[in-house]
């Protein structure tokens, strides 16, 4: 789904339509806060529920999600649309963490991850040949990222 979301998203930055009365836009922090909400709930319910256990590069993916409900959540009650200077450097860093994590599991170099962790070789999801947790999070950074962009420039849009 989340896939689904990006391409429709990339389609819509490049055909350049415009989003100031679009739907998207103005509840773009609604959406970034339930994408960051799923992906640390579904990385909880991995390594809680499910009896995964993560690897160091999932621990470093997760330093950088979960505070970002709590951000989306708080900016969305207060309708402060400039939380993007705080989820964006968040979600630029746990993206690139993703896109390491998902070569080293291609690659399958796993050399990061040590005998006491779980490895990183083992791809504990894997759906249409190229689905791993890595590239799940990897989506919803990227998601995040562009969602909150839209809303802050929605923002400066509304005060003009």
């Amino acid at each position: 789904m989340g896939d689904v979301l990006l391409i429709f998203l990339i389609y819509r930055i490049i055909i350049k339509k415009d989003f100031k009365n679009n739907f998207l836009t103005r509840n773009a922090l609604f959406f970034a806060f339930i994408i960051s909400l799923i992906a640390t709930l579904g990385s909880l319910f991995y390594s809680e529920i499910a009896g995964y256990i993560p690897c160091k590069l999932c621990w470093y993916q997760r330093i950088f999600m979960y505070p970002l409900p709590l951000l989306l959540g708080m900016a969305l009650f207060k309708k402060d649309n400039k939380i993007s200077s705080y989820a964006i450097p968040l979600s630029i860093i746990g993206g690139i963490i993703s896109i390491y994590h998902y070569s080293t599991q291609i690659l399958n170099n796993s050399a990061i991850c040590s005998a006491e962790s779980a490895t990183c070789a083992s791809k504990i999801f894997f759906s249409y040949g190229y689905i791993t947790i890595p590239i799940m999070a990897l989506t919803a950074f990227a998601l995040i990222i562009f969602l909150t962009y839209n809303a802050k420039n929605n923002y400066k849009e509304v005060k003009k």
